[in-house]
């Protein structure tokens, strides 16, 4: 039977340097239960050290985790890869580590990239810059997470900075997007008409939350759906077999 699921598809956690130290795998899922989010990706910025503890702080609270990543490309646009098992996006990360920089991260500058467990304790502190391009770009990195199952959506295209539209000024054709993202300065009805490019792309509205409060705050999108899973996310994307995706 389809139902209405709320879901939250771009939080940072307490890895991503930008995000502050509340932001724990744990802390989150316990917000989500509390404020009825029952689908949840954690996106950190080029690393995924942190979603395993996200699923085990999940098992018992009704939560469904999507394991996910925010990427950022050469190009310097922002974008969410989603995909329905952990192994993919282990083996998702292998490709990002190969094109990564050699940076180390500053943390006076940028914040820790904490790694912990389901259980808040602190694992380790990983030392590369995750704050900084790959050096793949759009095309080559849509096309690989296809390649392993997953999908991509462009992040908060609205905003000034770090997206496909601020950095390019169009979305390039036959790019293997699923979807895109606006921030909550958008209204979804505008966004068409604000940005003809988008037209025909599926529009989806996350809260990309660095600190609880907008975690709670911050926008969602409410999945029509028969069970939380990411074939079924795509298929309300898509508009297909009653499914659909409201924001």
């Amino acid at each position: 039977m389809i139902r209405p699921f709320k879901a939250d598809l771009h939080v940072h956690s307490v890895l991503s340097p930008c995000a502050a130290v509340e932001m724990t795998p744990r802390n989150i899922v316990w917000h989500a239960a509390a404020n009825e989010i029952e689908i949840l990706a954690i996106t950190d910025h080029n690393a995924a050290d942190n979603v395993i503890a996200a699923f085990q702080a999940a098992k018992d609270a009704g939560i469904t985790i999507i394991p996910g990543m925010e990427v950022e490309t050469r190009e310097e646009a922002h974008l969410i890869v989603l995909f329905e098992k952990m192994r993919q996006l282990k083996e998702w990360q292998q490709y990002v580590d190969v094109h990564r920089g050699s940076s180390l991260n500053d943390e006076q500058k940028f914040g820790a990239q904490f790694i912990v467990d389901a259980e808040d304790n602190l694992l380790s502190v990983r030392p590369e810059m995750l704050l900084a391009p790959l050096s793949a770009g759009l095309d080559e990195i849509t096309r690989h997470v296809t390649s392993l199952g997953g999908i991509c959506i462009a992040s908060h295209i609205d905003r000034p900075a770090y997206s496909i539209l601020s950095q390019l000024g169009f979305i390039p054709a036959g790019l293997d997007l699923t979807a895109v993202e606006i921030s909550r300065r958008l209204k979804p009805q505008d966004a068409v008409q604000k940005f003809p490019s988008l037209k025909g792309l599926p529009i989806v509205m996350n809260s990309d939350a660095h600190t609880i409060d907008d975690f709670i705050d911050g926008p969602k999108t409410v999945f029509h759906i028969e069970e939380p899973t990411l074939a079924e996310i795509i298929m309300a994307l898509k508009g297909l077999n009653g499914r659909k995706a409201v924001v």
